[in-house]
């Protein structure tokens, strides 16, 4: 037992701790929006999710068990509580799924671990093929920093940089909390190809493969990995930059299994660009979070905002549940970003964008929301939790 009280360790865009009943508490909630925003239709679905923990993946994996019932394997690379800290919020997250889908009667098992490995790849196989069988669906949410070449073993570092050309533009600084200018140096040649190896497609590729030498890929099975292309205003550190080269690779592999699953399973390999949102991630990135806090704001006010699990929500229950054949666009995407990518959106962000500065960020964005949010990722600043109540640090799953 480690009771203890919790409160935030946070600077920038670091956040070193988190709170296991905050974290409780946003799984909950998107449990109940997933409840009642998709009638509930019993399959016998088995969905294995890479990149499980936080985000899109988690969002996934909560939207396919409580839509559909599916037993779901998930994947995380999180960290437990000791004597010294609590767990990640990721831990916690997936703690918290346990819990609940075992009280609502879903199998649900989860590994921890390097992804990227042969190793993980063995004991998923070897999981499978106790517990659960072949697989319907599979879900790849891996957004990292890092990857060791499993055949290779050297290590790659991902870099968020541009491509050709320095960038300069405007970013929030998280500690000062002041609108300042920020210049990115563009990235050489093997940061570029090290960008590619850490989130490019191969090593989707590499699970699909050995999904598939283990003969667990099911009949009409569906692949599907996320990305974000955003707006002009962070193409040239995104779209246009490593990032966008790395999911360029992406795109190309998925193209290249979608053609494999149609002529082996009759399935599909599909890509789902989704909208920006608020995670340690993209905190990181120059850019982002001022361009989120102007975006929010204008899209809550409109009615319009989802949060990854709302995202969710529409892939599943609109795109890629049972029975649906998903709409895609002339590349083959499917475009859950579309409201963001708006017109009306993206013209009065420009607009925004042009115009703030210290003086008016409070008046012209969301940051006090983007803050909130940010905090919430680690189950901190959450609605109806009392932070001066001792909890239960050290928890399983």
């Amino acid at each position: 037992m480690a009771v203890q009280i919790v409160k935030p360790r946070i600077r920038g865009f670091i956040c070193t701790n988190a709170h296991p009943v905050g974290c409780q508490a946003n799984i909950l909630s998107q449990i109940d929006e997933i409840k009642q925003g998709i009638p509930y239709k019993e399959t016998d679905m088995n969905a294995l999710v890479i990149g499980a923990s936080t985000g899109y993946g988690l969002a996934s994996r909560i939207a396919l068990t409580w839509a559909y019932g599916a037993k779901t394997l998930g994947l995380l690379y999180e960290r437990p509580a000791d004597d010294r800290r609590t767990a990640s919020a990721g831990y916690y997250n997936t703690a918290a799924f346990h819990q609940q889908a075992a009280a609502d009667g879903f199998l649900a098992q989860s590994l921890n671990g390097d992804a990227f490995s042969n190793e993980m790849k063995t004991e998923t196989v070897d999981r499978l093929k106790a517990d659960f069988g072949k697989i319907d669906t599979l879900v790849y949410s891996i957004a990292a920093p890092r990857r060791i070449h499993p055949d290779t073993g050297v290590s790659h570092e991902s870099v968020l940089k541009p491509i050709g050309a320095p960038y300069t533009g405007k970013t929030i600084d998280l500690n000062q909390e002041v609108i300042a200018p920020v210049t990115i140096e563009p990235a050489n040649e093997q940061e570029i190809i090290d960008t590619v190896a850490v989130m490019g497609g191969e090593d989707l590729e590499m699970w699909v493969d050995a999904l598939a030498d283990a003969e667990l890929l099911a009949p009409e099975m569906t692949v599907v990995a996320y990305t974000y292309i955003g707006s002009s205003l962070t193409w040239p550190i995104y779209r246009d930059g490593t990032i966008g080269r790395a999911k360029d690779d992406l795109k190309a592999r998925v193209d290249a299994l979608d053609q494999r699953l149609i002529d082996q399973l009759g399935g599909n390999a599909y890509i789902s660009v989704n909208k920006a949102v608020v995670t340690q991630a993209s905190a990181a990135i120059p850019v982002v979070p001022l361009y989120i806090s102007i975006l929010y704001d204008i899209m809550d006010t409109k009615g319009i905002n989802e949060a990854p699990i709302g995202q969710m929500r529409r892939l599943f229950s609109e795109h890629l549940g049972p029975g649906l054949h998903p709409q895609l666009d002339s590349e083959r995407y499917i475009r859950l970003d579309d409201r963001e990518l708006q017109p009306e959106i993206t013209d009065a962000v420009t607009e925004r964008w042009e115009q703030i500065d210290t003086d008016n960020l409070h008046e012209l964005s969301d940051y006090a929301g983007y803050r909130r949010r940010f905090r919430n990722l680690f189950g901190f600043e959450v609605e109806g939790m009392d932070y001066d109540e001792a909890v239960e640090t050290v928890l399983g799953f």
